[in-house]
Formats: C-alpha cells, sequence, structure tokens
C-alpha cells in the first residue's frame, strides 16, 4: 500500500503525530511518503488560470507536481492540519486552491475514484469539525469516494503537553481506524460521488465549464459518452494485477 501524508504545518505537532500513529499502524505492506506545508508548497493560487488550459503552464507547477504525482500513485491519502481560527490552516488551503483542476467540475482523474482518505485536525479546544470539512469538500469534489474523519480537542498547545489519559484515547481510535483502512481492497465509488461527477459531467456537455479545453478533455477521456472514471479506475487495477502476478 503506498501512503502518503500531507501535513498543513511545518512543525510536528499533535496532528503531525495522529496522522503518523495511523500510517505506522496500517499492517499490510506499505511505502509512505510525506510532504510539509508550507515547506514544500510555499505559494498562493495568483488566478491566473493558466493551469485550466495546461497544467505545466502554472507558475509553481515544479513543486506542485513533484506532490500530485504521488498523490495520484498512492492508495491512501493522510491529511493532518491543526485548527486555526476554527478552519484547516492556511498552508493547506493554499494547497486545496492550487490543486483546483483536480475538481470533477475541471479536470478530474481517474485514479482519485478508488483511492481512500483520512482527515485529522487537532484543537486545544473546538473547532475540528470545520477544520476537517474544509480538506473532506475538497476531497469529495476529487473523486475520493471514501473519506474517514478524526478530529479531537487534545486540551493542549503541543504534543507533549497532551495527557496521557487523552493520548491513550487518541492510541485507541487511530488503531481501530488504521484496521479499517488496512484492508488493501478497493472503495466502492457510492451514490454522492456519482451523482456530482453526473451533474458536473452534464455542466460540461452544456458548455457551463471554464472553457472549451475543459470540454475537450472531458470529450477525449468519453465521460461525455458512456465511459466513467471510477470504471476506468477499476478496469486500471485489475490490469496491473495481472501484470503483478
Amino acid at each position: 500500500m503506498k501512503i502518503v501524508l500531507i501535513h498543513g504545518q511545518n512543525h510536528k505537532g499533535s496532528s503531525y503525530h495522529i496522522g503518523r500513529m495511523i500510517a505506522d499502524k496500517i499492517t499490510c505492506e506499505k511505502e509512505v511518503t510525506e510532504f510539509f506545508l508550507p515547506k514544500d508548497l510555499n505559494h498562493f493560487c495568483t488566478g491566473c488560470y493558466s493551469c485550466i488550459e495546461e497544467e505545466s503552464k502554472c507558475p509553481f507547477y515544479s513543486e506542485k507536481s513533484k506532490i500530485m504525482e504521488a498523490v495520484e500513485q498512492a492508495d491512501l491519502l493522510v491529511f493532518t492540519t491543526p485548527t486555526y481560527c476554527m478552519r484547516a490552516s492556511a498552508p493547506m488551503k493554499s494547497f486545496i486552491d492550487l490543486t483546483f483542476t483536480y475538481w470533477m467540475v475541471h479536470k478530474p482523474r481517474a485514479c482519485m475514484f478508488e483511492k481512500k482518505a483520512v482527515v485529522v485536525s487537532t484543537a486545544a479546544g473546538t473547532g475540528t469539525n470545520t477544520a476537517i470539512k474544509d480538506i473532506v469538500t475538497a476531497l469529495e469534489y476529487w473523486g475520493i469516494p471514501s473519506i474517514r474523519k478524526y478530529g479531537v480537542s487534545v486540551q493542549a498547545s503541543g504534543w507533549n503537553m497532551v495527557s496521557d489519559e487523552k493520548k491513550s484515547q487518541i492510541d485507541k481510535k487511530t488503531t481501530q481506524l488504521a484496521k479499517k483502512l488496512s484492508l488493501n481492497r478497493k472503495p466502492n465509488v457510492g451514490i454522492k460521488t456519482k451523482m456530482l461527477f453526473n451533474m458536473m459531467r452534464m455542466m460540461q456537455k452544456k458548455g457551463w465549464g471554464s472553457g472549451e479545453t475543459e470540454k475537450k478533455y472531458w470529450q477525449e477521456k468519453g465521460w461525455l459518452d458512456r465511459k466513467r472514471p471510477w470504471k476506468e479506475a477499476y478496469r486500471i487495477n485489475a490490469v496491473n494485477s495481472v501484470l503483478r502476478t
């Protein structure tokens, strides 16, 4: 299993530790890759729309592509963020903005429809639900069909100040999450994901997208006709399984 962790902070605080605990507790054979924001992508989207025409035209493509290549190859994505002012961190929000072409309304990637994800957020007090929602919304629009959430009030400003009782609770929860995520099978694409995709498909058919480049992308994928990205992802996975044997 390929696991990619994307941390919404450079320091290794409570959110980081919980994300690592989940990844470390995955019991199947795994390969873990980590990225830290803003260290690995220290930019804000400028709204130039160059990526709509061609992804490589993004002024920050060289850094962004390193992360997204790993994301596209991953089986499991783990996102962690501290809760800042009741929301995800600014670097995490910037990452979401810089990857907006992956949303179903623009140029979705078939590989996203076979991934699992877990979103972790911690706070000294409240706010983890809204911080998590920022990321979950993006992942849903990427097409990821299985997203688990874990928000926890650690009642401390640093991991070393979290009480033993709270750490024990976190240990149990991360063990439960890791056990479920260790099942090395592809998730089913549910009705919500399919409905979102079909709404965006109708928009593209009617020419309500961001331009002809997007519509051409959908046409070349065959998604304006009978092909669907989740079926394509399953087919590619089946072929790869045969090749590995």
